[in-house]
């Protein structure tokens, strides 16, 4: 499986940004799709995730801001992120599985950085 990010980018505080992810290949192995985030010198944030039948979860930091929408017929998932902060700044990288617990493909990450 092969997972292609966009989207990223510089955005001011109070701003908007969509991330884009499209998986190829053994796609048939993918249930959950998602993103997580890295920062250096911190753990790797998991955003949020969607599964194949809308089921989402998202980190309680992002939570009333951002929103994962998925495209099963075009093997897609989308973040939305409202409001951000300067927080958010971060690589943002996007994951998918067999399951919400198995993060087993990693695709490379798109940076999005946040100015205040």
């Amino acid at each position: 499986v092969q997972l292609q990010a966009s989207g990223g980018g510089l955005v001011q505080a109070g701003g908007s940004l969509r991330l884009s992810c499209q998986a190829s290949g053994s796609v048939s192995a993918i249930n959950v799709m998602g993103w997580a985030r890295q920062v250096p010198g911190k753990q790797r944030e998991l955003v949020a995730r969607i599964t194949d039948r809308g089921t989402t979860t998202y980190a309680n930091s992002v939570k009333g801001r951002f929103t994962i929408s998925g495209d099963n017929a075009k093997n897609t998932v989308y973040l939305q992120m409202n409001s951000l902060k300067s927080d958010d700044t971060a690589v943002y990288l996007c994951h998918a599985g067999p399951t919400l617990n198995i993060l087993r493909f990693w695709g490379q990450g798109t940076q999005v950085t946040v100015s205040s």
